[in-house]
C-alpha cells in the first residue's frame, strides 16, 4: 500500500529530515522571510531554504544593471549584497520558522580566513546546515578564485570544517576544467554534500548602447538553458560521490516535475529550484506533484528510489563524441 505524498517525497540529507527534495537556492529567496509573502507559498511544501550569500562584514554588491534577461534563461551579477554575517545571526534567524523547513546558510568570503570566521558564526546559530559558496563568478574576490582551483576549494572546505560541526555542503563551480577532481578534492578536506552547479559565466550585449546588458560586463547564466550542462556535470560528480556517501543536491534549469525528475536520476539526492521561482513562485508544490505521480507510476515507494537510476549510463569522463 503506497503512502501520503509526506512519504513519498520526504528523505534524508547530511542527518536532517527534508518534507521534499527541493531546495529553495541562495540568491533566488532573499533571507527566506520574502516568500513568505507570497500568497498560497508554504515552506512546508519544501525541503529546504538556502540563504543568501553572507560575507563578514556587509556588502553593497555591484553596479546596476545587475539582471537580464536572455534565451532560455538569466544572467545575474549582484555581487553578494548583504548586511553582513552578525547582523543575519542576530536579526534575521530569529524570524525564521524552523519548524516549518530547514535552513542553510550560505557563506562566502575574499579569504580563506574570511570564510572560516562567518562559518563560525553560523556554527552558533540555529541554522540547520551551511553551504560553503567556493564558486560565486560574481565578485572579484574570492568565489570563483577559488572554486576554479581544486586545491584552494579544498582548502576553504578544509577551513569551514573545522569552523563547525553542522553539515557542510560544498557548492561546486561549473567554469573550471575537472569539476570531479574539485569533487573529490572537497569531500576529502571534509564536505558532507555537494551542491552542483553553480552559474556559468556569460554576458549579453545591448546592440543599440553597445554595451553589456551587465554592469560589470559578465554574470552567472541560470535558467533552463544550463540544464543539459547541469545535467551532465551532476552525473559525473554524483558517481564519484556514491563511492564516498556523500550526497549531491542537482541543480541548474529546473522549472517542471520532468526536470527535476532527471537531476533524480542522474544521480542526485535532492534538487535547487532557483530561476524558475522569479516567474513562478509556486512552481515547488506542482513540481512536488508531478514527482509523486511519477513514483505512484513507477510503483515506487519514496525518491531516494529513483536517485542514480540512469539506465546504461556513459562512463565518468567518457567522451560523448
Amino acid at each position: 500500500m503506497r503512502g501520503t505524498d509526506a512519504d513519498t517525497l520526504g528523505l534524508r540529507l547530511c542527518g536532517l529530515t527534508l518534507n521534499s527534495p527541493l531546495i529553495l537556492l541562495s540568491g533566488c529567496v532573499g533571507f527566506g522571510a520574502e516568500y513568505t509573502r507570497v500568497e498560497g507559498f508554504s515552506n512546508r511544501d519544501v525541503g529546504a531554504v538556502c540563504l543568501k550569500g553572507t560575507t563578514l562584514a556587509p556588502r553593497l554588491g555591484n553596479p546596476l544593471p545587475r539582471v537580464a534577461e536572455t534565451p532560455a534563461g538569466m544572467l545575474n551579477s549582484i555581487g553578494l549584497q548583504n548586511p553582513g554575517v552578525r547582523h543575519v545571526v542576530e536579526h534575521i534567524l530569529p524570524r525564521l520558522d524552523f519548524a516549518a523547513t530547514r535552513y542553510i546558510a550560505n557563506v562566502c568570503g575574499a579569504t580563506v580566513e574570511e570564510y572560516a570566521e562567518v562559518t563560525r558564526w553560523f556554527d552558533n546559530s540555529p541554522i540547520d546546515a551551511i553551504e560553503v559558496n567556493i564558486s560565486c563568478p560574481n565578485v572579484r574576490q574570492g568565489g570563483a578564485v577559488f572554486g576554479n582551483d581544486p586545491r584552494m576549494s579544498a582548502r576553504v572546505i578544509e577551513a569551514c570544517r573545522a569552523a563547525t560541526t553542522k553539515p557542510l555542503i560544498a557548492k561546486l563551480s561549473p567554469n573550471q576544467s575537472d569539476i570531479v577532481a574539485s569533487a573529490r578534492r572537497c569531500i576529502e578536506a571534509g564536505a558532507d554534500a555537494l551542491s552542483a552547479i553553480n552559474t556559468l559565466v556569460g554576458m549579453a550585449i545591448d546592440i543599440e548602447s553597445r554595451r553589456a546588458r551587465i554592469g560589470v560586463g559578465q554574470g552567472g547564466l541560470s535558467g533552463p538553458a544550463i540544464k543539459p550542462i547541469a545535467l551532465r556535470m551532476v552525473h559525473q560528480v554524483a558517481a564519484l560521490a556514491r563511492r564516498h556517501g556523500v550526497p549531491v543536491i542537482g541543480q541548474g534549469g529546473v522549472a517542471s516535475p520532468e526536470d527535476a525528475i532527471e537531476f533524480l536520476i542522474a544521480g542526485a539526492t535532492a534538487v535547487g529550484v532557483g530561476t524558475a521561482l522569479f516567474y513562478d513562485p509556486l512552481i515547488c508544490p506542482r513540481i512536488n506533484a508531478g514527482i509523486d505521480a511519477y513514483l505512484r507510476r513507477r510503483d515506487l515507494a519514496d525518491v531516494s528510489g529513483l536517485s542514480a537510476t540512469l539506465e546504461a549510463p556513459v562512463a565518468v569522463g567518457e567522451s560523448a563524441l
